[in-house]
Formats: C-alpha cells, structure tokens, sequence
C-alpha cells in the first residue's frame, strides 16, 4: 500500500478516536455508495455527524478543508443521503471536517471544524 494511504488511514483513526473521546458514537467508517464515500459517520447529541477528514504528512500552502471543493461536497451529501435512507434515520445532519496536520516538530495536530459545509453548498 503506498505510504499517502497509510498516513490517510491513521488519520481517519486519530479522528475517529478524537471524536470518541468526546463522547460521539461511531456509526460507520468508509461508508461507500456508488463512487462516493463518507469517512466517518456518527452520532452526537440527537444529530448525524457526517466527517470529511483531510490530512497532510507536511506543510503546504493550501489548507487541508480548501481540498473539499464543491464536487466532493455534492458526493459526500449524495452518500450521506444514501445512507440515512438505507438505515432509516430521521434525524438532523451536520458536515464537519477533521484536518490532521504536522506542527512545527512534527507533531499531528487535530482540528475538528464543525459545521463545515451545508448540504445546499454542493448546489
């Protein structure tokens, strides 16, 4: 596997581990339908919580979150569609994002952006 994959599969478990520690119930982890796929999917205080996690092994100009364009807003709100059908959940949805990122000592850092995005932003 190559190492970027490596470094976004500890990323996804370094959030989803944040999350937990904040008392979020974990509901599903790379969760697919048709070519999209939601990181992480849980449950916090009567909402769905749908998070996009984005991670960088090094420092670069553009911040992790600016990678979510309007494409894959549209793809992650059609999946989380999907699966709140799939599993017949009425409940409130909120996007967030997780960024993982080096320090300067090379220390991974979390930041947890909540509400992120709306789901009329991928229109």
């Amino acid at each position: 596997m190559a190492e970027h994959n490596d470094f976004g599969h500890l990323a996804e478990d370094l959030a989803a581990d944040f999350l937990i520690k904040r008392n979020y119930k974990i509901l599903a982890r790379n969760f697919r339908y048709q070519k999209a796929e939601i990181d992480i999917v849980a449950e916090f205080e009567d909402q769905i919580v749908v998070v996009e996690v984005k991670a960088r092994s090094y420092n670069t100009v553009i911040e992790p979150q600016e990678a979510v364009t309007k494409k894959k807003i549209k793809s992650i709100v059609m999946c989380a569609d999907f699966f709140m059908k799939e599993r017949n959940i009425n409940q409130e949805v909120r996007f967030d994002i997780i960024t993982v990122l080096p320090d300067e000592k090379g220390i991974l850092q979390i930041n947890h952006i909540e509400e992120a995005f709306q789901s009329f932003d991928a229109n």
